[in-house]
Formats: C-alpha cells, structure tokens, sequence
C-alpha cells in the first residue's frame, strides 16, 4: 500500500465512525418521535443523518437490523455483579435499571414494546439480542443466591428476574424512581423470595 492510500483509508475511518453514529442518533431520535417504529424508514434515517441509502445498506440489511443496533448502542448489557450477596447484587443491577430511565433515548424501549404486535420480528430480535443478555446476568444472580442457600430451593428465576424488573421498568420513560425506590423493590422481592428461617 502506498503512502498516499495508507492515509486516504486513516482518513476515511473517522468519516465512517462519524457517519454511523449520525445514522444512529437518527434512528433513535426518529424511534423516540410519536410515530415510533412506523416512522424509522432508512429513507428518513438517511435524510436526518445526512447520508445515503446506501451507506446504511452496507452496514445493515433492513431497518430492523438497524433498530436493534441503534438499541444495542444505548442499552448496553447489565454489569456483571460482584458477587458478594445476593441482596448487594440485586440492588447494584435495580439502580442500574432505575437510572436507565432518565436516558435521552429511553422512549425508543418503550415504543419497540409497545409496537410488538405490530413487529413481531423487529420486537424478537429486540428481546434476544438486548434484553435477554440482560435477563441472564439477572438469572444468574438468582441462581446463585439459591446455590448459596440466600434464596428459596424452589425459586423459579423467570419469575424472579420478572418480578424485579417489572416495578424497574413499567412506569412511563422518562420518569425517574423515586429516591429508595430502587432498594424497596429488592427487598420487597426478597421478603418473598428469600430462603425461610431455620
């Protein structure tokens, strides 16, 4: 490669990186809008984000794909817990959850729910690709609490990890938790959950 090629392709790399995050910020700020999913078109993501069709076909094969990767950008997977108590790793990943909300984009979750009758597809992918690593960490926390002896022996973890991040996540985007709220919800879920007393 020549000296004058090897710059050209430095020189392109930022150009790319800048245009994907245009083209993202675009996907979301347009799946945030009233319209929701029915109004993120690659025609509309390509005149907000100032690029071509095209550029966004090479990168993504339909706007699904996009959507889910716009997500992806956003919501990234919970952190690993430190292991330390279940009660500690619950609360760590309930404030997680809880401080999502305030997000600029946190509509764009709510919308893709809200539209999974409608795009059964986009909201599968959705769910496997975003939320269900998510679960996973959530599960494993649960698992092994029951390991532990922390949690009841016949815990079922989806109704577990359900029932912490239904009170997290179903009130309107936008609106935050109240102060404590977070810590109230673990320890409401484990007064039930919670291995009995000897």
């Amino acid at each position: 490669m020549t000296t004058e090629a090897a710059t050209e392709r430095r020189a392109g790399r930022p150009r790319s990186e800048r245009a994907e995050k245009a083209i993202v910020e675009a996907t979301l700020d347009l799946l945030a809008a009233e319209s929701g999913v029915a109004g993120v078109t690659i025609e509309a993501v390509a005149s907000r984000a100032g690029v071509g069709k095209t550029t966004i076909y090479r990168r993504w094969p339909n706007k699904e794909a996009l959507i889910v990767h716009a997500l992806a950008a956003v919501k990234r997977p919970l952190p690993e817990p430190s292991g330390g108590s279940v009660r500690a790793d619950l609360l760590q990943l309930a404030s997680t959850l809880g401080a999502e909300r305030k997000r600029k984009h946190a509509k764009c979750f709510w919308n893709v729910a809200g539209g999974a009758e409608k795009y059964p597809e986009l909201y599968a992918r959705y769910r496997h690709d975003i939320i269900e690593p998510r679960r996973a960490v959530i599960r494993g926390v649960l698992s092994r609490g029951v390991e532990t002896g922390e949690l009841r022996a016949d815990l079922d973890l989806e109704v577990g990890v359900t029932m912490l991040i239904g009170p997290l996540t179903t009130r309107p985007p936008g609106e935050g938790l109240p102060d404590g709220y977070a810590e109230a919800v673990v320890d409401t879920l484990l007064r039930g959950i919670g291995a009995p007393p000897e």
